[in-house]
């Protein structure tokens, strides 16, 4: 059996897949991130006895619109993260990359329509950057932290500079303005296409080399490098993936948006890093997974939302939400606080 298929663990589990059935469903149970499906429940019943507009069928749909973004991006953030690193980039590349799109589709500022090439270069730049980013990590052994933030820069730069000194870009088609908020089975595209790369990431995480590869670093990068895994190639493989997710995060907000801009991407890193770890995607690597991280992130979507409808004034909803989130973390961080660690 090959070093990495030793190393294949469900996710959010540490059990060994060689368990029986019945053990299987015993450990998936006993893993399973129940506090986080109670806690969204729980808020959601809460927030509809607020406002009973909050349960409506055109606020849930809204909800889903706006977990869209944060869910793509949660996706490859959680990945770096489970290796004990972390990508702080995600602004700037979801910048750099939204703007290249914008100004190879059909927009206000160029006559111009790439169609489907639009998609791959503004992927392939966001592609490119979680390469560089994984290349000076993995092989300059520079701490990933340093490394994405310049990363992060770099993107903004790229964006800052496509943008120009005119008018930001906007979306002349109406057929891409819209497709995010277009309905399919009554759920917005926005979120469809969210689900295709939480879909990927669950299917990279449990089934590929690089999943079980990542999970083994973050359980320990040097037992794992002795058993003969290629560490550096696996921790560039997963900071491409970041990046290419923050690329399509960062296209999808474009046409939520309607217009291009270098700061498509702000406040994401500050919705995505804390869902992960409210979820129990921790710190350290090792632990958690990309299901986990997605609960994580409806549930802050969630609070956010049902602190609107509930009328709490905005002056407190920051301090109530980041209350909120200080506890949640305590909560999920302190009976793992022998085993914590700085990312690295």
């Amino acid at each position: 059996m090959s070093s990495f298929a030793r190393h294949r663990i469900p996710d959010g589990s540490a059990q060994s897949a060689r368990l029986v059935p019945p053990e299987r469903w015993r450990a998936a149970l006993r893993h399973a991130p129940l506090g986080m499906i109670l806690s969204i429940v729980v808020l959601a019943v809460v927030f509809t006895w607020a406002n009973p507009r909050f349960g409506s069928v055109e606020n849930l749909q809204n909800l889903l619109y706006q977990v869209a973004v944060p869910l793509i991006v949660v996706v490859g953030t959680t990945m770096v993260i489970q290796m004990g690193s972390i990508d702080l980039s995600v602004q700037g590349v979801m910048g750099a990359s939204g703007m290249a799109w914008i100004l190879m589709s059909p927009n206000s500022r160029l006559a111009v329509d790439f169609g489907p090439w639009a998609w791959v270069a503004a992927l392939a730049l966001g592609l490119g950057l979680g390469l560089l980013a994984g290349i000076v990590h993995a092989r300059l052994k520079v701490p990933s932290f340093v490394v994405t933030l310049g990363t992060w820069y770099i993107g903004l730069g790229i964006g800052v500079l496509l943008y120009g000194n005119g008018m930001l870009p906007s979306l002349t088609s109406e057929t891409l303005a819209r497709w995010p908020t277009r309905l399919t089975l009554g759920v917005p595209n926005a979120f469809w296409l969210a689900a295709a790369a939480l879909g990927l990431g669950l299917l990279v995480m449990n089934y590929t080399r690089l999943g079980r590869g990542i999970l083994a670093i973050g359980n320990n990068e040097t037992i794992a490098g002795a058993m003969g895994l290629p560490v550096a190639s696996i921790k560039i493989m997963a900071f491409a993936v970041a990046g290419l997710l923050s690329a399509l995060a960062g296209i999808l907000a474009t046409m939520q948006l309607g217009s291009g801009s270098p700061d498509i991407g702000s406040g994401q890193l500050f919705t995505v890093i804390p869902a992960a770890v409210i979820a129990g995607t921790a710190l350290s690597g090792g632990e958690g997974g990309v299901v986990r991280s997605a609960l994580g992130v409806f549930l802050l979507i969630l609070l956010n939302n049902g602190l609107v409808l509930a009328g709490v004034d905005p002056d407190f909803q920051s301090g109530i939400f980041g209350a909120i989130l200080v506890v949640a973390i305590i909560a999920v961080s302190w009976p793992l606080r022998g085993r914590l660690k700085v990312a690295k």
